[in-house]
């Protein structure tokens, strides 16, 4: 069973960069779709980006396209989310998933869950 543990989140200004990292371990990471999920308090859970196992296709969000970037590294196990022009709205916690199967927008559809690093941005 692949373990998630994502990393990179802290606080910075609006205009900014962050990079997730998220580490998985305990299996084979390699056939996994991943994606990244962010959840905002009092807010549904919103699909930000995913990756397909082989890191060919890459999906986004309408409200992060252009602005964030998902890849994967499946030699070190980990997939990134590097994210710039940063906005207040962006503030959430940012979920690494992973599935076993193509990707999806849906979170239902992962397997797999890290347990979220917090994203905050100041305006």
């Amino acid at each position: 069973q692949v373990q998630l543990v994502e990393s990179g989140g802290g606080l910075v200004q609006a205009g900014g960069s962050l990079r997730l990292s998220c580490a998985a371990s305990g299996g084979t990471f390699r056939p996994y779709a991943m994606g990244w999920f962010r959840q905002a308090p009092g807010k549904e859970r919103e699909f930000v980006a995913a990756i397909s196992a082989s890191g060919g296709s890459t999906y986004y969000g309408e409200s992060v396209k252009g602005r964030f970037t998902i890849s994967r590294d499946n030699a070190k196990n980990t997939v990134a989310l590097q994210m710039n022009s940063l906005k207040p709205e962006d503030t959430a916690v940012y979920y690494c998933a992973g599935r076993r199967s193509a990707v999806h927008s849906m979170g239902a559809r992962y397997e797999y869950w890290g347990q979220g690093t917090q994203v905050t941005v100041s305006s």
